[in-house]
């Protein structure tokens, strides 16, 4: 036996080579294969473990095969990431058995490799699609019709049914001899500039995801849909660290927007609204639609005032407050008891609070959203709209 494990030990003349996409979607399940080569002449038994990220779903693995002697084996098994940001596969792990088959010696096999996780792109695609038609039925979004006119015009049509007197050209009228109306259409060429807190307050979670994730799918979804109408977006994040990334166009604004903030996360730092908004007018030359996205708390009132005030001078500005979802909930219980009694009087006095802090921002109502996270995709889209067809900016 001990002469048995001794020669085990002896690397096999096996080689594996794995096949993964380089990018994965977060919570979607992606197949990866392992392909173990034997090099020997006759058959050779196995069990092959791959070194996936290990706080990562699986499937399929461990895999007990025989690999034919001169040929290769496939073993095919599937994940699914559950973080963002970068990740890495580490070599994988092949049990041999030893000559006389007494005992089973592992060794790491294989090459290391890096892979990149980003947001399920997918899902929020399907989402917008959805939004950027405002007459088709949007998952929760509220649909408004369309007052007056844009403000960029578009071209002259037959005077329909519905429309306004004001839209008629009068001269083009009398050379057709039929009505013909002006058509406008929402200008287009401006930027949207999102300000997104990654201080401690995003790290709150309801359920599954956190207050971080659902900001950052609000955003790329309202950036995919203000590049279609021909804005460009931006980015800076503000907390630990600060990440700019220039307001683009079209699906070029689109990829650097997804790709500068698949790996971005929230950490313990408190925020620093007036300085997030100083760094912001150093950086933006024209004027922009900035969305600010974070949790507020009573605290952070006066600050993110100051902050608002600095950035209203020059730009429009649209606050958003994630709102736990928690304290909804708490308000639709049943009052059993002393304890369930104080649990909801905290609560109504914190929500009081957090009214008045957002009053004190002193911003119009239609700049300010105070939403839970799982609405504040749709939210934004609409109001978005809404600020588009005004001509505000």
């Amino acid at each position: 036996a001990l002469a048995d494990g001794w020669l085990g030990r002896r690397s096999p003349p096996l080689r594996v080579e794995r096949q993964a996409p380089g990018v994965l979607s977060l919570g979607s399940w992606r197949p990866v294969t392992l392909r173990v080569h034997n090099g020997a002449a006759r058959d050779t038994g196995v069990e092959v473990f791959d070194g996936y990220p290990g706080i990562w779903d699986m499937e399929g693995l461990p895999h007990l095969a025989a690999v034919p002697g001169g040929g290769y084996m496939d073993v095919t098994y599937r994940v699914r990431a559950q973080e963002r940001g970068d990740a890495a596969f580490e070599q994988a792990w092949l049990r041999v058995p030893s000559p006389l088959g007494l005992w089973w010696v592992a060794h790491r096999m294989g090459a290391a490799q890096e892979v990149r996780v980003f947001p399920d792109f997918s899902a929020i695609l399907r989402q917008t699609l959805r939004g950027a038609d405002r007459n088709a039925p949007t998952a929760g979004a509220l649909l408004r019709r369309q007052r007056g006119e844009g403000t960029e015009f578009r071209q002259l049509r037959e005077y329909r049914r519905g429309d306004s007197l004001r839209s008629i050209d009068w001269k083009a009228t009398a050379r057709h001899r039929k009505p013909i109306s002006r058509e406008y259409q929402s200008e287009r060429d401006q930027q949207v500039v999102f300000l997104l807190d990654t201080g401690r307050r995003m790290l709150a979670r309801d359920g599954a995801t956190s207050h971080f994730d659902h900001a950052l799918n609000a955003v790329l979804t309202l950036s995919f849909v203000a590049a279609k109408q021909g804005d460009a977006v931006g980015l800076m994040s503000f907390g630990e660290t600060t990440r700019w990334i220039a307001p683009g166009k079209g699906t070029v604004g689109v990829d650097r927007m997804l790709a500068g903030v698949y790996d971005l996360q929230p950490t313990e730092t408190a925020p620093d609204y007036a300085r997030a908004a100083q760094d912001l007018l150093g950086r933006l030359s024209r004027r922009a639609f900035v969305v600010l996205i974070t949790n507020l708390r009573d605290e952070d009132d006066r600050a993110l005032r100051t902050a608002c005030e600095l950035l209203a001078g020059r730009h429009l500005v649209l606050v958003a407050s994630l709102r736990e979802r928690a304290l909804d909930a708490v308000g639709q219980q049943d009052v059993v008891g002393f304890d369930a009694a104080l649990r909801m009087a905290g609560t109504e006095i914190y929500l009081r609070q957090r009214h008045e802090a957002i009053r004190q921002l002193g911003l119009p109502r239609d700049r300010l959203i105070d939403v839970t996270p799982e609405k504040l995709g749709v939210t934004l889209l609409n109001r978005y709209y809404d600020i588009k067809e005004s001509g505000a900016l």
